[in-house]
């Protein structure tokens, strides 16, 4: 028994475990992985969720293990064609917060321990949900057998295949898109040092972001022509001929970029799709639904996670107060608009970012080029964009 039951020991859920047991609240994290994400995954912390991480005592954590993402170059032909500062985005964290998400996840879960060491239970499984108005029982399995908790009030964050979202069967609008990426992370060789970089190639946008440890991600815009990409986005990235995927990816890069990276020294390589998922309601009964479980929008971007952080810290003072007793119904529902309302602002500028990164014609292209040069060169325009990025 807790006083809240947190369904996903993710990013999302640990973030959300931290907020409330800071202020007191009992809290029980069911997790189905028996360690944290081993992979790179999502990198991009955004100032707004530094400022959210930093108040459950981890964000300084987190910097000093990061790298921090100061200005972003766009590139033509081996010609800077724009850059983009985002000095004047954050007092605090002028700069995207680049770090691999196995890293986040562990010095989350860290911080969890550190308040409550039997908060997270790993190799849980939930396998039912029931709620009677008054308290909320999950069903559970484990590698010990059938297991039970009950607890007032659950928060679901068990990400894009949410058990709790389809228990509940709330119903989601949905939007498929045509765009799929590959990406990979190698040893970093370009020069560009903590610079994030984006290659404006005719036959699909590039874009290389630094991480830890001299690493360099790259991702590709795949055509339909992109056979590997395809067959590695049908099947278990951990199988097949991952070296071979991965000297695809290298000549892809070398074809539209002119840089060099070497194939062998590949640690990470994934594909993906993009689609839009956002949830009717956040909010059912005695259930809140946050993060993926909530919404899915694409990776392009990075918003992902951080939308995550920002419900759940948006979330901690109402399930605070609801844990002491108190009506929160009104509140719920405000917290429910105002997310929902962010995840379809995200949605809606990771389309933009899709559709600035397809394929095009020379014609086209050196039109589209010329055309972000030039609204990069108005400094209001430069600042507005780069506070849209960091999702001010």
């Amino acid at each position: 028994m807790a006083d809240v039951l947190i369904i996903g020991g993710g990013p999302v859920g640990l973030f959300m475990a931290a907020l409330l047991l800071q202020e007191g609240v009992e809290v029980q994290v069911l997790e189905q992985r028996s360690a944290p994400e081993p992979h790179s995954r999502a990198i991009g912390i955004h100032p707004p969720a530094l400022e959210a991480l930093s108040r459950a005592g981890v964000g300084e954590t987190l910097v000093a293990e990061g790298v921090q993402i100061r200005r972003g170059i766009a590139l033509a032909r081996g010609r800077t064609v724009a850059t983009m500062s985002f000095a004047g985005v954050s007092d605090r964290f002028p700069f995207v917060l680049s770090l691999p998400q196995g890293r986040t996840e562990a010095l989350l879960e860290q911080r969890v321990n550190e308040l409550d060491g039997g908060a997270v239970h790993r190799t849980v499984r939930v396998t039912g949900l029931s709620d009677d108005g008054v308290r909320v029982t999950v069903e559970a399995a484990s590698p010990g057998g059938a297991l039970r908790y009950t607890a007032p009030l659950v928060i679901a964050a068990d990400g894009v295949r949410s058990t709790v979202r389809s228990v509940q069967g709330i119903a989601l609008r949905t939007k498929d898109h045509p765009d799929s990426y590959l990406m990979g992370d190698f040893a970093d060789g370009t020069g560009f040092g903590p610079d994030a970089a984006l290659f404006l190639a005719g036959a699909g946008i590039v874009e290389s972001f630094p991480l830890p440890g001299r690493l360099r991600r790259w991702v590709v815009r795949l055509g339909p022509g992109d056979f590997i990409g395809r067959e590695l986005a049908a099947r278990d990235p951990a199988a097949g001929d991952r070296d071979g995927d991965a000297r695809w990816l290298m000549q892809c890069v070398r074809d539209r970029t002119g840089f060099e990276i070497d194939a062998g020294t590949n640690s990470m390589l994934s594909s993906f799709g993009v689609r839009t998922r956002l949830v009717r309601r956040m909010a059912a009964g005695r259930v809140v639904m946050i993060g993926d479980a909530a919404h899915e929008v694409s990776p392009i971007g990075g918003q992902g996670m951080n939308l995550g952080w920002l419900d759940a810290a948006d979330l901690a003072p109402i399930m605070t107060a609801a844990a002491r007793g108190h009506d929160v119904a009104d509140r719920l529902r405000t917290f429910e608009l105002a997310r929902l309302r962010a995840a379809a602002k995200a949605a809606r500028r990771a389309e933009i970012n899709m559709a600035l990164g397809r394929p095009l014609a020379d014609g086209l292209l050196a039109a589209r080029n010329r055309a972000i040069g030039g609204v990069a060169a108005v400094p209001a325009m430069n600042s507005l964009i780069a506070r849209r990025f960091t999702m001010h």
